[in-house]
């Protein structure tokens, strides 16, 4: 089974068109990124998935089912972690995440679940005396202890240090390794190009690019810029054979630099055109 399937997907209001018959597929066991900018209709995109939103049109399947129609047993199935932190701030960790893993049919452990997402020596510890990635990681744990075939992460290290993105993204890793399928929206290109096998692009509510943070909209066959600087001044080439062009530089070539278009490059362009 697909994890998510969607074909034709549409939803107004009134008469502004959010999404406007976007197809896309997750795989078993994928960390699949949805990219765009604001108001390009990625959140009414996850909460029709979620069963939050109601759908104008399309086709859609998660875990196999139409989430406008799916009920408690489905609903179990799925995590969500949303952008903004748990409230359970009088409760410890492991009374916070106790008192979710009651809620589902067959949760995962609670201790488990503290030590999967590296809080054990935080367990007896108040949540509002957490730091503000410790208390992501609490969310975390909130969105797995049902022990879900497929979790939601919206905007998952908004506001994070760089060594405290670099440990969540382990830990997105290994629920992924273990056969967890992951959706994610996030801001961060880099943080979409060192998690997603695959992603997708969305401005003015269409999917305008998809594929893998190396080839998405054209990436692996993108010119290369060469410059440098010589006698005649700022020279700048762009080319599909950088090293030919190096080998054909004068003596007195300076400041010689070869730039490849990133995936933030090509992201700029694809939204830019439809801004």
């Amino acid at each position: 089974m697909t994890p998510i399937e969607v074909h034709g997907l549409r939803k107004t209001y009134g008469g502004f068109t959010a999404v406007d018959g976007i197809s896309l597929s997750v795989a078993a066991g994928e960390i699949f990124a949805l990219l765009g900018p604001n108001g390009a209709g990625k959140s009414t995109t996850i909460e029709i998935l979620e069963g939050h939103r109601r759908r104008d049109s399309g086709d859609v399947l998660v875990l196999g089912e139409d989430p406008g129609l799916a009920g408690r047993r489905w609903r179990a199935r799925i995590g969500i972690v949303l952008q903004t932190a748990t409230d359970a701030a009088d409760l410890t960790v492991r009374e916070t995440v106790r008192h979710y893993a009651r809620f589902y049919p067959t949760p995962r452990d609670p201790d488990e679940v503290i030590a999967s997402v590296g809080l054990t020596s935080k367990a007896g510890a108040l949540v509002r005396t957490l730091s503000g990635g410790q208390r992501r990681r609490v969310d975390v744990a909130l969105g797995i202890i049902g022990n879900p075939a497929l979790v939601f992460l919206d905007e998952p290290t908004t506001g994070f240090d760089p060594e405290a993105r670099r440990q969540f993204w382990a830990l997105i890793r290994s629920l992924a390794a273990d056969g967890t399928t992951i959706l994610l929206t996030t801001h961060y290109l880099d943080e979409a190009a060192a998690l997603a096998d695959r992603l997708a692009i969305i401005a003015g509510g269409r999917v305008v690019a998809d594929g893998t943070p190396s080839t998405v909209g054209g990436l692996a066959q993108a010119q290369a810029t060469v410059t440098w600087r010589d006698s005649a001044g700022l020279h700048e080439v762009r080319t599909d054979t950088p090293n030919t062009v190096v080998g054909t530089l004068p003596p007195d070539a300076l400041d010689l630099q070869i730039r490849r278009p990133s995936l933030e490059d090509v992201y700029l362009d694809l939204i830019g055109a439809r801004s």
